[in-house]
């Protein structure tokens, strides 16, 4: 059966086989930038002024540890998506039971708005700091984000990874340059790598670190970005593959270790050497800074801090898609989708600025980072469980000791965040006896500790990999038709149950004597970039349907040839109409109105106006 292809507008778009020497291994190069930018936004950057300021040296530990467990899981995703070409949402929906998706999606789409709104509250303190324009304003223009998305995405996949690695450059240059305007111990730098318990505000602080550094969306992501490489699908190609891509992450999450330890430098030297032990909000970062070094270092910081609100808001996007279109096989508009998700972040933005004020958005921002950190298990879990999956993963499946490794972090990762929960609980019930604490946060607590027991075991009780579920199923059987006068038909398909039905109509228009373009468009974000060099599992798998259907007709005495689109349904279908110079265009319409022809689109009037051609719309 057909799965769709992840991120299909960029599927397998940037080739790699053309390409010798270091120009091969720089093709390679750039999906783990984007996921990069997400260990250095503004939400690591709350945590790291938190427990620089609170703590001085204390937790670059901690940094590091999060780094290192980092690495192993992003390099586990991305093994993950270059051995089986599917991203983690994919992988996840084929091994659990769909009831199971439900809330995984629900909980990977609220970190993603966790993260979202780290961005949007970055952005506009950033935009507060360098212009003066008040935070309410600030968070309203980052409705506008969504523009430069698309135009981002039309640019297609390299011009995008350019745009992220000049933020990440801004970025870490400045951090360069204020480290050399704060000059900090290097020798109480070395001695806050040696490990320390902690327990209270460090252990809250150093959770929003693991959370704000190993974040669960950039596990989704990272596991179809590298699916934008096209490699020879042997066993050679997919262990170069391997290779480059761990080289990629390597260097990029080491990067981003740079710039958080930088910025949890900046703070205690610059603020608990000097005595303030309470800068957790990026404004009080940035006021201290001006009166203690000038106007230099705090304009660096506001640039710094813009361009990572502005990366980082661009991949959690794309990691938005994945987790639809791979846990519910829902696929809406990129503008909507992301508009949604921006306005579920803004709301909360909104409603602390309005009710708390503008300085308890430093708070917030360490929250959403707590809330990733929360999140974390229901993604790690199942990334474990499909890495060590011998019967899909075959020789490629991970060593005992990374699997050793990667079920000791996982555990590190749930039993810290079970102890914040169990401490956050206590201290709620301690300090009120609210009946909601009751009736809703325990039941919840309890339900989701359920969920992610389940999520452990189930794999280990049920080796059979599930393929329902699917965006579209098997080519159906046609039957006996009429005999009419086209000579060139096109028939658009998409394996549902309307194919039947809209193939049956096209051949009554041209019988035996006509031929037949048969019609399908991977429209994956991955296809959207990469176009016709995509053939990942999803391209293959519909391919695959298409000769179905043309053996089906084959054995009926018509002839057909298939057609694969890529990227913008209405005009690969336009495109395909013209270059085969086709008579007539057959259309299935499913009968959207009203709001559900806004959010699944209008392909078929967007096709009607750009063809002509007679269309045939058979509901």
């Amino acid at each position: 059966m057909a799965e769709k292809q992840s991120l299909s507008e960029v599927h397998q778009s940037v080739t790699t086989n053309q390409r010798k020497g270091w120009r091969r291994i720089l093709a390679f190069l750039g999906p783990a930038y984007l996921v990069s930018v997400g260990y250095m936004d503004p939400g690591n950057w709350a945590t790291d002024i938190a427990g620089g300021s609170k703590f001085g040296y204390q937790l670059i530990w901690v940094l590091l540890m999060s780094n290192l467990i980092a690495l192993l899981l992003q390099s586990l995703s991305a093994r993950l998506g270059i051995v089986r070409g599917l991203d983690l949402a994919q992988a996840s929906r084929n091994t659990y039971p769909t009831w199971v998706n439900v809330p995984l999606f629900v909980l990977a789409q609220t970190a993603i708005i966790a993260c979202d709104l780290a961005e949007i509250i970055g952005m506009a303190i950033g935009l507060n700091l360098l212009f003066g324009l008040p935070l309410i304003w600030g968070i309203s223009i980052t409705i506008f984000d969504t523009v430069l998305l698309l135009f981002l995405l039309n640019k297609g996949m390299r011009k995008m990874e350019a745009f992220i690695v000049s933020m990440v450059f801004i970025v870490g240059i400045s951090f360069l340059a204020e480290m050399f305007i704060v000059q900090p111990s290097i020798v109480e730098i070395a001695k806050g790598f040696e490990p320390s318990l902690l327990g209270g505000e460090a252990l809250y602080i150093a959770i929003g670190i693991i959370g704000a550094t190993v974040m669960p969306h950039n596990l989704y992501l990272h596991s179809s970005l590298v699916q934008t490489r096209k490699f020879d699908r042997d066993r050679k190609g997919i262990k170069e593959a391997l290779k480059f891509n761990f080289i990629d992450t390597a260097v990029a999450l080491n990067l981003a270790f740079l710039v958080n330890a930088a910025i949890l430098i900046l703070a205690a030297a610059a603020f608990f050497k000097n005595g303030f032990h309470e800068v957790a909000e990026i404004q009080d970062a940035h006021e201290l800074l001006t009166n203690i070094f000038g106007n230099v270092a705090p304009a660096l910081f506001a640039i710094a801090l813009i361009a990572a609100g502005q990366s980082s808001t661009v991949t959690g996007t794309l990691a938005g898609q994945i987790v639809m279109e791979g846990h519910l096989n829902l696929r809406i508009q990129p503008w909507l989708r992301r508009l949604i998700t921006r306005l579920l972040a803004i709301v909360p933005a909104f409603f602390t600025i309005l009710y708390f004020g503008d300085k308890a958005l430093g708070g917030l921002l360490i929250l959403s980072q707590v809330v990733l950190s929360l999140q974390l298990g229901f993604a790690i879990i199942p990334l474990i469980h499909l890495n060590s999956d011998r019967k899909e993963m075959k020789e490629f499946t991970i060593k005992p000791w990374v699997k050793v490794l990667a079920w000791l972090s996982a555990a590190v990762i749930v039993a810290l965040n079970i102890k914040l929960v169990i401490e956050e609980i206590s201290g709620w019930m301690a300090e009120s006896n609210a009946w909601y604490i009751y009736v809703f946060v325990l039941p919840i607590a309890i339900l989701v500790a359920l969920l992610l027991a389940y999520i452990f075991i189930y794999p280990l009780l049920n080796k059979k990999t599930r393929f329902g579920n699917v965006p579209h199923g098997d080519a159906l059987a046609i039957g006996i038709v009429e005999k009419i006068n086209y000579e060139k038909i096109g028939i658009t398909v998409d394996f549902s149950e309307h194919d039947r039905k809209t193939i049956r109509h096209a051949l009554i228009q041209g019988g035996k004597d006509a031929h037949y373009y048969l019609i399908h468009v991977v429209e994956t974000a991955v296809a959207r970039y990469h176009g016709k060099t995509a053939m990942d599992h999803e391209t293959q798998s519909d391919i695959d349907n298409l000769k179905k259907y043309q053996e089906n007709l084959a054995e009926l005495g018509y002839e057909s040839t298939p057609q694969i689109g890529f990227g913008g349904t209405a005009k690969a279908i336009a495109e395909i109409s013209k270059t085969n110079e086709l008579e007539l265009l057959v259309m299935g319409a499913h009968g959207h109105k009203g709001l559900k022809d806004l959010i699944f689109g209008t392909t078929v009037d967007a096709v009607r106006h750009k063809v002509e051609i007679p269309v045939l719309i058979v509901r």
